[in-house]
């Protein structure tokens, strides 16, 4: 009876922590102004113990997964003192615990007593924050510098006192204070809410049965991925994708990746990936860490807990000075582009090894359309459009249309909440027809969406994926088609680069497609039935049914 009343009791507190962090990411999802976090959800919430150990992790975005780790260790290394009772900390310093700047951290102490317990976390992309481009991710810039405002570990709050000289000097850097101030202050409204409701949870069941407990989820975290790893494949398993564009100019940036499973321990080494760019494309080494992190997890079949313990049988080989693992003081703004093209690297290392759970290569990663400047009315404006595209076929699935890769985890956004708050009129948003890559089961189809400005000037910020390397298929499945953007202006289309800062002005057309999903398996291996319904539903022509598929019309396949 003892056993099974420990048992129960670990998972009504797993249970109760697990809720903590999914209610701080209501609290401020529902607080929040600016329509990245509250529309596309770009934004993650964790508990941490107080050595600052990942405990719980709410919604999120997959590729924040290693950075809250970073931002702990920066944060405590910043206070070696501890911090008291009523502080907040701030931080989005890429090289001092951040991934990009306009990733904001805030950190709350939580306190039984006089006794630390842990800590609350909430990291969210803010609209602006400065440098010389609106939006605060342009990877045309060259330096850190360029970027925005670097705050590393510091005070928001001391004591329940507002640092109010910090807010006047992040208000004076940025281009939309008072929505990254709400925003703030939302974050500091879920750190605040996760703080006590952890401090409930100890009130409940006592100081050492909570600490007792967290030391078993870190354990059942790292029992559950050695389980996982340790029923993979031994070996040593390697590949190269590329990411097309360096941020300044058309041109390769190879990502290669050796991926080593012994027993229960996975190894990825990064030797062979270029040298960090001149663009700032470039990672720093916890979001590589993180995009490796979600790759395992990803691959995982059971239900494993993201935690501390989760972590540690991953190992990340990162040469400093490459693109996965810049040198300061490299620009990183555009490091996301980095983060998709290691996870699928690593799904393309592993594809042979794993063929019943890695899908083929999807969109490339979220679209970043960004136009920023002044209304008719004069007021600053900042239209932040991520445009989502497709996933990859699956091993027994067809890939997802109009979604975000798993890396991502964000949402494409409704056409009446861009027209309500933007000066932007849309043409055109749907599924490309024919665009999947063809397979036994196929890709996810491409987006395009037209977007038209009706403000009297802009600045185009543009980030896309995979306009000249197609996204792979698997096992005789053919890749998926790239992607493109025009600008139509007075009639003429004129093609951009995959990532460009340019001027926009009134009536210009922004077009952009998104890559599509690559296939699995050869496509005359498709079912009938599932090609008459893609031909009844628009997603595949009758003509490509019959010239890719080998079938004709709704009746029998014809021969090959």
């Amino acid at each position: 009876m003892s056993r099974l009343n420990d048992v129960l009791r670990f998972e009504v507190i797993r249970g109760e922590l697990l809720g903590v962090a999914d209610e701080m990411a209501v609290r401020f999802a529902r607080s929040s102004f600016s329509p990245v976090i509250r529309d596309y959800l770009d934004f993650s919430t964790a508990v941490c113990d107080r050595q600052g150990r990942v405990v719980a992790q709410g919604f999120s975005l997959p590729l924040h997964l290693g950075a809250i780790p970073s931002a702990m260790t920066a944060v405590i290394d910043a206070f070696p003192a501890g911090l008291a009772r009523g502080d907040l900390v701030v931080l989005n310093d890429p090289y001092a615990g951040g991934m990009h700047l306009p990733d904001i951290f805030v950190v709350s102490p939580a306190f039984h007593g006089e006794v630390l317990i842990g800590y609350s976390i909430v990291v969210a992309h803010h609209v602006d924050i400065g440098g010389r481009v609106p939006g605060g991710s342009a990877a045309d810039s060259r330096e850190i510098f360029e970027e925005g405002l670097r705050l590393p570990p510091i005070l928001l709050q001391a004591g329940g006192r507002s640092n109010s000289a910090l807010e006047q000097v992040i208000r004076a850097n940025v281009r939309l204070p008072d929505m990254l101030w709400q925003d703030l202050e939302a974050q500091r409204a879920g750190c605040v809410t996760g703080a006590a409701a952890v401090v409930g949870v100890v009130e409940r069941y006592g100081l050492d049965v909570y600490q007792g407990t967290i030391e078993s989820m870190i354990d059942h975290g790292r029992l559950g991925v050695r389980t996982a790893i340790g029923s993979w494949p031994d070996g040593t398993y390697e590949f190269e994708d590329v990411e097309d564009h360096d941020g300044l100019e058309d041109r390769p940036v190879p990502i290669h990746v050796r991926v080593d499973i012994a027993q229960d321990r996975i190894a990825f080494d990064f030797t062979g990936t270029a040298k960090q760019v001149p663009g700032s494309i470039n990672s720093t080494l916890s979001f590589t860490e993180s995009a490796c992190y979600a790759a395992v997890r990803s691959l995982c079949t059971d239900d494993i807990p993201v935690n501390a313990g989760f972590i540690e049988p991953i190992e990340v080989t990162a040469p400093e000075g490459t693109v996965v693992n810049a040198r300061f003081p490299a620009g990183v703004a555009a490091r996301g582009v980095i983060g998709y093209r290691i996870i699928e690297t690593i799904f393309g290392a592993l594809a042979d090894a794993l063929p019943s759970q890695v899908p083929a290569a999807g969109d490339g990663g979220t679209s970043g359309v960004r136009i920023g400047g002044y209304d008719d009315d004069g007021h600053r404006y900042q239209f932040n459009d991520l445009v989502c595209g497709a996933w990859g076929a699956r091993p027994d699935q067809d890939g997802i249309d109009g979604a975000a890769g798993m890396a991502a985890n964000v949402a494409n956004r409704s056409i009446e909440a861009l027209e309500r708050e933007d000066p932007v009129l849309v043409h055109e948003y749907g599924f490309v027809d024919d665009s999947g890559g063809a397979g036994t089961y196929r890709g996810g189809l491409a987006i395009r969406r037209a977007v038209e400005l009706r403000a009297p000037e802009g600045t185009l910020n543009l980030r896309t994926h995979r306009n000249a390397t197609p996204p792979y298929g698997l096992r005789g499945g053919l890749p998926g088609h790239t992607s493109s953007t025009f600008l139509i202006r007075d009639g003429k289309r004129l093609a951009l680069p995959a990532k460009v800062t340019r001027a926009l002005q009134r009536g210009d057309v922004i077009e952009h497609t998104t890559a599509s999903g690559g296939g699995v398996g050869p496509p005359v291996g498709r079912d009938p039935a599932r090609l008459r319904d893609d031909i009844r539903d628009g997603k595949i022509s009758e003509a490509s049914a019959a010239t890719v598929y080998g079938f004709g019309g709704g009746g029998p396949r014809m021969s090959s």
